[in-house]
This record gives structure tokens, C-alpha cells and sequence, in this order.
């Protein structure tokens, strides 16, 4: 039966004096001993080896090795590239020292199995998603997402396309993310939703050996009755600044008339010889055709005459 020691208010002398102090010792009971054994095992990694049946079979692979040396080596010697690793698996078992490579490697026939995992940086389209926006707009957004191996044996182990449920993973997450957007936000800060989104992506898939290393968000597309609805509003808003623009120079036009007008009623001649130079620039025209202007001061003296 499990027991727990427990040694309260127990006193103790301090080597530099006479100075006593209070302790609370508690011993750990045999649960959980055994418990925090168990832990460290499967901590610790599987070095126990095969079992009696696994050395046979070993054992008649290398005779068989012998035996039909060298057809053999034309089937166990592996090469592996620069931008590769191989996890090699014996009788199921991941070998010692995690991933290979790059270089030459035996491998046992019907013993071995060598996966080969790619280092280098893949992308991939993610498919356009149909997102409805916080303001309940509808728009369909593409992304493309780099990413790349860091860990080849959890890639292997953990998931069985790594590939595919990045793929996805990605999908899921520009969906949910887009979801709490305003259009105006998409269509503004795609750097920072892009940022974002990476961020999310490589915390999800880093537990896979993945390492996402960049997201751009390639296109995003409106209905056409909401692109028609901007489209008019842009219209009609340049619309607006170009009249406010017109009223704004017939204004200050006026007031260069009103001030040249200024100018000539305080002589008369000038008035006489804006006249004539008007008639200078219908002539120059080649026009059949002279109005000549008849001064308003001639029609004042007739009428006083009447």
C-alpha cells in the first residue's frame, strides 16, 4: 500500500549558529514514483534494439548480400542529393541518427526502407475561397504560400501527406481569417493580413516539421453588381470634385472681369481700344463677315434726344 511520509515542524541546527528553522519535508509516494519512471521512459528514445526474430532477419540480409554480390549492389547503394535527406527505416524502426545525407548509403534488402525528403522551398496556389467579410461582402481570394522541410523525420512520422494538410491548413486559415475582415481592410492591408497568416500558418504546422516562410495574397475578386455599385460611386464622386473645380474657377474668373471692368470705367478711351482690338482678331480669322460695336454712349445721347 502507497504511503506518504510527512516530517512537520521539524527543526534543524544552522552550521553558522544556533539559529533553528522550521521545515515540511514530504517523501513522494510509490504511485508516484512509479509514475515519474514511466515518464522518463518514454522520454528517453527506444535504443532496446530488435528482437531475436529482427537480428535473423538481419542477419540472412547480409547473406544474401554475400551471396549474390555484386547484383546486390545495384539495389542497396542509395544516393542522395545535396537538397535531400533519407530516413531510413529497418524493420520499421528509424535508425539511429535521425535523417541521412547528403552522399552514398547501404541499404539492406527487404530490411530497409529509405524515404526521401525534399529540403528545398515548395509553393503552392491556394484555390480561390469564397469568404463573406464582416460588412457581409462576398469576395473570392487567391494566396500562394512558401514553405519548406525543416525536420525530414516528423514530416515522415507525423502526418502522412505533409503536402496536402499544409494545403489545407492553409485554406482553413485564409478562410477564418478573412471572415473578420472588412472589405475595406482587404483590399487596404493585405501586407498585414499576409504577415498575419504566416504567422498562423507556421505555428500550425511547425508541429509537422514544417516552416512556412512566406504568404502573398495574389488576387481578390469582387461580384460584378458590387464592382458596378464602386464603379458609380468613383464616378460620381470625380463628378462632384470636377464641378466643385469648375464653380471654383468661375468664381475667380468673375472676379478678374469684375476687376478688369474696374480698369476701363475709369477711361473711356481704354474701352474704345479694347473695340478695336477685338475687330484685329476677327480679321485675322479670315472672316467675310466685320461686326463692327457700336458704342453704348452713342445710344445714350439718342435717346436722350427723343
Amino acid at each position: 500500500m502507497a504511503t506518504t511520509t510527512s516530517f512537520n515542524d521539524e527543526v534543524h541546527a544552522s552550521h553558522n549558529g544556533n539559529r533553528v528553522h522550521p521545515t515540511n519535508m514530504t517523501m513522494p509516494s510509490n504511485n508516484q514514483a512509479t509514475n515519474i519512471a514511466m515518464n522518463d521512459e518514454l522520454d528517453k528514445p527506444n535504443e532496446s534494439g530488435f528482437d531475436l526474430c529482427g537480428w535473423i532477419i538481419i542477419i540472412f540480409s547480409y547473406i544474401l548480400i554475400v551471396l549474390t554480390f555484386p547484383i546486390t549492389l545495384f539495389f542497396c547503394i542509395n544516393v542522395v542529393q545535396e537538397y535531400q535527406r533519407a530516413v531510413i527505416f529497418r524493420l520499421g524502426r528509424i535508425l539511429q541518427g535521425g535523417a541521412k545525407g547528403p552522399g552514398l548509403f547501404f541499404i539492406l534488402p527487404c530490411v530497409d526502407t529509405m524515404v526521401k525528403v525534399d529540403l528545398r522551398t515548395t509553393t503552392f496556389n491556394v484555390p480561390p475561397q469564397e469568404v463573406l467579410t464582416r460588412d457581409s461582402v462576398t469576395v473570392s481570394v487567391d494566396a500562394v504560400v512558401y514553405s519548406r522541410i525543416v525536420d525530414p523525420v516528423t514530416s515522415v512520422t507525423k502526418v502522412n501527406n505533409v503536402y496536402s494538410a499544409t494545403q489545407l491548413l492553409a485554406q482553413t486559415t485564409l478562410r477564418n481569417m478573412l471572415g473578420t475582415k472588412t472589405l475595406q481592410d482587404i483590399l487596404s492591408d493585405r501586407e498585414a493580413i499576409a504577415n498575419l497568416m504566416e504567422a498562423q500558418l507556421d505555428e500550425g504546422s511547425s508541429p509537422w516539421g514544417i516552416k512556412v516562410e512566406r504568404v502573398e495574397i495574389t488576387d481578390v475578386r469582387l461580384p460584378q453588381s458590387m464592382q458596378r455599385s464602386m464603379a458609380a460611386e468613383a464616378e460620381a464622386s470625380r463628378e462632384a470634385r470636377a464641378k466643385v473645380i469648375a464653380a471654383e474657377g468661375e468664381q475667380k474668373a468673375s472676379r478678374q472681369l469684375k476687376e478688369a471692368a474696374d480698369v476701363i470705367g475709369t477711361s473711356p478711351i481704354a474701352l474704345q481700344l479694347r473695340y478695336l482690338q477685338t475687330l484685329t482678331q476677327i480679321s485675322a480669322e479670315k472672316n467675310s463677315t466685320i461686326v463692327f460695336p457700336i458704342p453704348v454712349e452713342l445710344l445714350t445721347l439718342v435717346r436722350q434726344g427723343r
